[in-house]
């Protein structure tokens, strides 16, 4: 009976050890959870205090590097852009060059293709603040060494805790084979066990303190840095975006400025019809007009004006004091019908 209890012993102690060689193959590259006290309530304390702060340092480094990836995929979306736009700006500006006589869209494309040179420099701008503002501190702390020197000292606690559940254990072991056979060997066996779980208490006090101690540290700045780069993100965005709204609110003022300009301004021709002869008259002016061009004539309230031509456009051409040019056809009312080939004068 005593051989078979022996080898049933020294079994149990082949598989408890078959086991922890596994929890620490699989547990080498995190920290180990348990529920188990190993030595008191104070390491047990401890052990939950690490665990929390290393879970906690974990999720602030796959935070930032999901920010540091979103801010690379900007970062390459926003040369596209700068590549794309310059390319629309070259095209623009070209059609605008050669058909600068044309109409109002030419004037427009070329409007639009000079701002695009400045909405580019601003993606361009952004892309650096991306970079030196965002993806450069992130990066550094990811894979920076106080980061990784704290974790490896809880790794090094947690493996030093499942190394006292083994010790813990085996004393368990030589106390039950001491009070079977309380011979000098045992006793002795079960000294050396409890010395060298002495010696891991202390060892784990001293270690688990110094882990806590750098985990807190390394967790509080994970938390202001990536704070700070997610203000920073934010406010490179909201400027970019307010920079470029100003660019092109002016492009737009601009094209609508030009468009009512080219809609509103006299004709440059008068489209008439040479089997009949245009009737001349003379008009007041019931309203002051101030020429804004050489084409067009001023008109002060009671100015008589002979007007020649009137343009469906609203427009009408005549001289007044010597001058002659365009004016609004509803600045003006007629006040006679002057003679054309031998006719009468006609009074309104």
């Amino acid at each position: 009976m005593d051989a078979l209890r022996k080898q049933a012993s020294k079994l149990r102690d082949q598989v408890a050890k078959q086991q922890q060689a596994v929890i620490k193959q699989f547990s080498g590259t995190g920290y180990e959870s348990s529920d188990v006290v190993v030595i008191d309530e104070v390491e047990m304390q401890r052990h939950q205090q690490l665990e929390k702060l290393y879970r906690a340092t974990r999720a602030s480094k796959d935070f930032q590097k999901d920010i540091v990836k979103a801010a690379e995929t900007f970062t390459a979306l926003g040369y596209k852009h700068i590549e794309t736009g310059t390319k629309l700006s070259e095209d623009c500006c070209k059609y605008g060059a050669e058909n600068i006589h044309d109409n109002i869209l030419a004037k427009a494309a070329a409007v639009y293709g000079d701002s695009l040179k400045h909405v580019e420099k601003e993606q361009e701008d952004y892309n650096k603040l991306l970079y030196s503002q965002i993806l450069e501190p992130l990066r550094a702390m990811v894979t920076g060494v106080p980061l990784e020197d704290a974790r490896h000292l809880a790794q090094r606690y947690s493996r030093m805790r499942q190394e006292a559940e083994m010790q813990a254990a085996e004393i368990s072991r030589r106390q039950a084979r001491v009070r079977e056979s309380p011979i000098p060997e045992n006793v002795a066996k079960l000294h050396a066990a409890e010395a060298k779980m002495q010696e891991l208490k202390a060892n784990m006090a001293v270690l688990g303190k110094e882990a806590a101690t750098a985990l807190a540290a390394v967790g509080s700045q994970q938390q202001k840095v990536t704070f700070q780069r997610l203000v920073s993100m934010v406010e490179g965005e909201r400027t970019y975006h307010l920079r470029v709204a100003a660019i092109l609110g002016e492009v737009e003022a601009e094209m609508v400025s030009e468009k009512q300009r080219k809609e509103s301004a006299p004709p440059l021709f008068l489209l008439e019809n040479n089997s009949e002869k245009t009737a001349y008259f003379l008009a007041e002016a019931v309203h002051n007009f101030d020429a804004e061009s050489e084409k067009e004539l001023s008109l002060a309230v009671g100015d008589y004006v002979v007007v020649r031509k009137v343009s469906p456009s609203g427009w009408s051409e005549g001289e007044c004091k010597g001058k002659a040019g365009w004016f609004p056809s509803a600045f003006v009312e007629k006040r006679l019908r002057l003679p054309t080939d031998g006719m009468a004068a006609e009074i309104y």
